[in-house]
């Protein structure tokens, strides 16, 4: 299942979308880098919903061909599958790691979010970099090239910003995260 399927169904899990709504929304989560055209929009909705995933049904208030879409409980269970075990491409890609960012609280169960926090400290705090000296990664202060210098120190920026944020969370007690977090829906189907 592509990220873009994550989204579809991590927004509509918050509540009933029209198309046009949810396209908006996974646009705005996923950027410029990933634009969402209505090419690979409504695919994605049409193979959820004839996997089960989701439900389309006609929005007459909207007019002509609108529909109003919802997850199913089918839907439901594959996010919070798809959530608690997220794929290892999905955690060290930058984007893909912010759209499972984007849905985790929805996971009802503190420890598996943390779980998948962890996987993503591990590898940020796994040495690593664009570009190699054989097997040994090239450090920014060691490139001559500005602009792969320039590469690397903001990288290294965001991942350490990251690593303290993710330290703090997985340090936090659980019992202050509770007050402030936003409870799972218990109500998948709208």
């Amino acid at each position: 299942m592509a990220m873009l399927d994550l989204a579809i169904l991590g927004f509509l899990t918050q509540r009933p979308l029209p198309g046009h709504e949810l396209r908006r929304r996974v646009s705005e989560l996923m950027g410029y880098t990933r634009p969402t055209s209505d090419g690979s929009l409504y695919p994605a909705i049409k193979r959820l919903a004839a996997a089960g995933l989701l439900n389309r049904r006609a929005d007459p208030a909207a007019g002509a061909a609108r529909y109003m879409l919802n997850i199913t409980a089918a839907g439901h269970a594959e996010l919070l599958r798809r959530l608690r075990t997220p794929a290892d491409h999905e955690i060290s890609d930058f984007t893909r790691f912010f759209t499972v960012l984007a849905f985790l609280s929805l996971l009802p169960d503190v420890d598996e979010q943390h779980a998948v926090l962890r996987r993503r400290l591990e590898f940020l705090e796994t040495p690593a970099s664009f570009f190699y000296d054989g097997d040994r990664p090239l450090r920014a202060e060691e490139m001559a090239d500005p602009y792969r210098r320039g590469m690397l120190l903001t990288a290294r920026a965001i991942s350490s910003a990251e690593r303290a944020w993710l330290h703090q969370v997985l340090d936090e007690p659980v019992t202050a995260r509770a007050e402030t977090d936003p409870p799972a829906l218990d109500n998948p189907s709208g």
